[in-house]
């Protein structure tokens, strides 16, 4: 297992994260409290030790999860972060559901819901935590005044941002980089979905502080060869219905084009998809939805630090920046914005510009 410790802190943490999302919702299927710890405790045994949940996850049930991995592994041997700012207390939300639910990232919801996640997590601080899918507004001095105090008390060891819910927040990640100098920005992040992922990584690289956390490495499961056809039907419970159809279309196109790096690597096509997230010097840490011990072990023989030759990155790069040379209909989805009067933009790599 590959080990990178996030420039600025102290912090060294497995290049496979395991984010344990899915034990907080129904989209990938049911788990027991057996089947999560089982996997978790796994993930340990073959050399993860950064495990990220959130309190919003299955309303405290993926932090009690991950208490159990703790006692398992030992409290000083993993690096642990959790999400603060959802308002599950006065809004549950439903079963399943997709609708984004309330935030507050006031003082005092801030203090109660890490004092409630460290009660779950049975710890007394938590290494990182992240605010979880924080929008332009809701950077107020307040929040960030609070989480320096929780520095100082011993209760947070470093801080970041979690972006999302949905691709893009550009302007966010560059501000919890650049002015308030965050530990991490994590966002979806991915071969088929470079952009922001890389301007944040290049902005870390640049200031030689913070470190970038990829999720959706696989492009909602496109990489993962989960899909066998443009006729594929989700289930309700499914979030990924609400993508558009191009994704899926030119997503099985790309897959194609793919394969053969893939091939000749000796890999599969998530495990060139992880490779390539690796290459990038301040890419801290991977997580995959990870559903089955296959999952676990598959991932992690990608993170052991072989990772991908300068010529086979600029083939990527190459085909990348002509849609594969499938059309504009293959371009990468809209981003989320905060500052875009119709809310969102086109999705698009600009050279990020840094005063170090």
């Amino acid at each position: 297992m590959d080990y990178r410790t996030i420039a600025g802190t102290d912090l060294k943490v497995s290049l496979l994260g395991f984010g344990n999302f899915v034990f907080g919702t129904n989209w990938w299927g049911e788990f027991s409290d057996e089947q999560g710890i089982a996997l978790q405790n796994r993930a340990v045994d073959l050399g993860v030790n950064f495990f990220d949940t959130a309190a919003a996850y299955g309303n405290g049930r993926a932090e009690r999860l991950l208490a159990q991995t703790i006692q398992y592994a030992g409290r000083d041997n993993l690096v642990v972060s959790t999400k603060f700012g959802y308002n599950f207390y006065n809004d549950p939300g439903e079963e399943g559901g997709h609708r984004e639910r309330k935030q507050d990232f006031s003082p005092d919801f801030l203090r109660y819901d890490l004092e409630q996640s460290l009660k779950r997590l049975g710890i007394d601080c938590v290494d990182l935590y992240q605010a979880h899918n924080l929008k332009l507004p809701q950077y107020q001095d307040d929040l960030f005044e609070t989480l320096a105090r929780l520095k100082e008390e011993g209760k947070v060891r470093y801080w970041g941002v979690a972006l999302g819910p949905a691709i893009g927040w550009r302007e966010e990640g560059y501000n919890a980089f650049i002015d308030h100098d965050a530990a991490v920005v994590q966002t979806v992040f991915n071969m088929y979905e470079q952009d922001p992922g890389r301007e944040f990584c290049q902005i870390a690289q640049q200031r030689r502080r913070g470190g970038v956390i990829a999720r959706v490495p696989t492009n909602s499961g496109i990489l993962d060869e989960e899909f066998k056809s443009t006729d594929h039907k989700f289930p309700e419970s499914d979030h990924r219905k609400f993508r558009d159809r191009n994704w899926l279309v030119y997503g099985l196109k790309k897959n194609d084009i793919i394969r053969p790096i893939a091939r000749k690597m000796g890999c599969s096509i998530r495990q060139l998809a992880t490779k390539w997230l690796a290459s990038w010097p301040t890419l801290c840490s991977v997580e995959p939805n990870i559903l089955c011990e296959a999952d676990l072990a598959e991932f992690a023989q990608a993170c052991d630090g072989d990772y991908l030759s300068s010529e086979t990155l600029a083939e990527i790069d190459r085909i990348y920046a002509t849609d594969f040379d499938l059309g504009d209909d293959a371009h990468p989805c809209d981003w989320k914005s905060s500052t875009s009067s119709t809310g969102t933009v086109r999705s698009e790599y600009q050279p990020p510009r840094v005063t170090v």
